[in-house]
């Protein structure tokens, strides 16, 4: 699988080059640092997949899409982005993207993402499949953005702090590791401010991300 990564970001760029890279029969044939150039490499490589992040310079993963798709109908496109606002993920399905990740996503989820992609299937974020669920059937859709740059794995971690888990328990609601907890938690204190637990409880609370 030949899969060409863009993201304006060259830490994250340079770590999803390495993650990807490391997957069995996968090869990054190229990076790219903004729309623009996604749109070039692809012409130059022709891969099986980009791995397109949504906000970047010069043209933004949306218009890289559509031009990669209608130039190349057989690469498909994965998004992996911060971004999982309406706006962002029909955006982003409309102009040809077959998949949708966010950021948090782990090492496997991205590998099952680009397998489902080459075989021509669509996988989404879990979250983001709600959302289109909830748009589809007419229901009341949950706010599109949480605040302060929140993902929305910390927006469920900062919602059970609300509700009184401890690290472990919260480790054990979400099958993670207590460390991935703890990072999370670091990620919560430092976006919201908040000194401690009481704090952050009441951050979720005034945002109205508990009941």
């Amino acid at each position: 699988m030949r899969v060409l990564v863009a993201d304006d970001q060259r830490v994250v760029r340079d770590g999803l080059v390495t993650i990807v890279g490391s997957l069995a029969g996968v090869e990054v044939v190229g990076a790219a640092a903004d729309g623009a150039e996604a749109v070039g490499l692809a012409d130059q490589h022709q891969p099986d997949v980009v791995l397109m992040d949504l906000r970047m310079p010069r043209m933004d993963g949306v218009e890289a899409t559509a031009a990669i798709r209608a130039r190349l109908p057989s690469v498909q496109v994965v998004v992996l982005t911060t971004y999982a606002d309406d706006e962002s993920v029909l955006s982003a399905l409309s102009a040809g993207a077959i998949g949708f990740l966010t950021k948090d996503a782990a090492r496997d989820d991205i590998r099952r993402a680009l397998e489902a992609a080459v075989a021509g299937q669509s996988l989404l974020d879990p979250a983001v499949q709600a959302r289109l669920v909830e748009m589809v059937q007419g229901r009341p859709v949950r706010p599109a953005a949480l605040p302060d740059g929140l993902t929305d794995r910390e927006g469920e971690v900062l919602a059970l702090i609300a509700d009184g888990l401890s690290n472990a328990e919260i480790a054990a609601r979400l099958y993670v590791g207590e460390a991935t907890v703890k990072t999370h938690i670091n990620r919560i204190f430092a976006k919201t401010q908040s000194r401690d637990r009481a704090q952050a409880a009441a951050y979720a609370h005034r945002h109205g991300l508990v009941p």
